[in-house]
């Protein structure tokens, strides 16, 4: 049997954990041809089949599945062996991967993140943006951002920005055609832009005010997971939209949008950044963690 390459060990567990190719690839920011080449020359080493590839999904074998489970621990070990020397930088080097919603990556990181890479240019930022809720560990990802609604409990949580809130906006050309709704149900005499998340659902207006809190699920002649259409589509005169803030403020500001309902729609607590508990955290996500409490006093 041929002594396998290590970088053919790491490309196998990749794939057998994402059960992917195309997943894998991306999480390594490497092709799928690569990875695929990897695992042939692997499973050639070693003379056993380890993964069984369909049109549809890639599934460990029995063999497969049994080298995963050593591997998994073991590659961790070699990371964090790796990682050790980072503590004799002055500036540490590395990958930090990072699953964020969308909100996020078009509110938050757009200031944040330029700056901490001028902090640490050792450090190589991969952000992955979802809305649908992950496992980060098992995608491969160091940590991910979420509201604290979405946060699991064995999960550390550092605040990364402070609260925000949803408003409700149209064009002022909408609203000289079709008035201003002074109450949270009166929207559903509005048309309305909604988005669909990657899971399928498109979520009730929420509204609160005094105690009192008011769904409501309006309709309308647009619905789509583009934040950008949404934006253009309220701006046109289509309807009235749902959206944070911040992503809407630029319009606001240059009166393209205007706001109602405002004393119906109060803030919240922003995003935290959430990574798993354990012992040794990796070098690049110690230095974002402490860089985001630094930013947060």
């Amino acid at each position: 049997m041929a002594q396998p390459d290590l970088a053919d060990l790491d490309a196998f567990t990749a794939v057998a954990r994402t059960r992917s190719f195309r997943g894998a690839a991306a999480l390594r920011g490497v092709s799928a041809s690569s990875l695929s080449e990897a695992l042939r020359r692997l499973e050639a080493d070693l003379g056993v089949r380890l993964l069984n590839r369909t049109t549809r999904s890639v599934t460990p074998t029995e063999a497969g599945e049994r080298l995963l489970a050593r591997l998994t621990p073991a590659l961790a070990d070699v990371t964090l062996a790796l990682d050790e020397i980072n503590a004799f930088r002055d500036s540490p080097i590395g990958v930090l991967k990072l699953n964020v919603p969308g909100a996020v990556s078009q509110i938050v990181f757009p200031d944040l993140i330029p700056r901490f890479l001028a902090a640490h240019p050792g450090i190589r930022v991969e952000v992955s943006v979802e809305d649908a809720f992950v496992d980060v560990l098992a995608a491969g990802y160091d940590a991910g951002v979420r509201y604290d609604e979405r946060l699991e409990k064995d999960m550390i949580a550092v605040p990364l920005a402070g609260p925000q809130r949803f408003v409700v906006v149209a064009s002022p050309a909408y609203f000289a055609k079709h008035g201003r709704p002074t109450h949270p149900r009166e929207v559903l005499n509005h048309p309305c832009i909604r988005h669909r998340f990657a899971s399928g659902t498109s979520y009730a207006w929420e509204f609160e005010k005094d105690g009192e809190v008011i769904r409501v699920q309006p309709e309308g002649p647009l619905i789509t997971n583009s934040g950008e259409l949404e934006i253009a589509a309220a701006e046109a005169g289509l309807g009235l939209l749902a959206k944070f803030e911040g992503m809407v403020a630029s319009a606001i500001a240059a009166g393209r949008l205007e706001t109602v309902l405002d004393d119906w729609l109060p803030p919240f607590s922003g995003p935290y950044l959430y990574y798993p508990s354990r012992r040794h955290m990796p070098a690049p996500l110690r230095a974002f963690v402490d860089f985001v409490k630094a930013e947060r006093k």
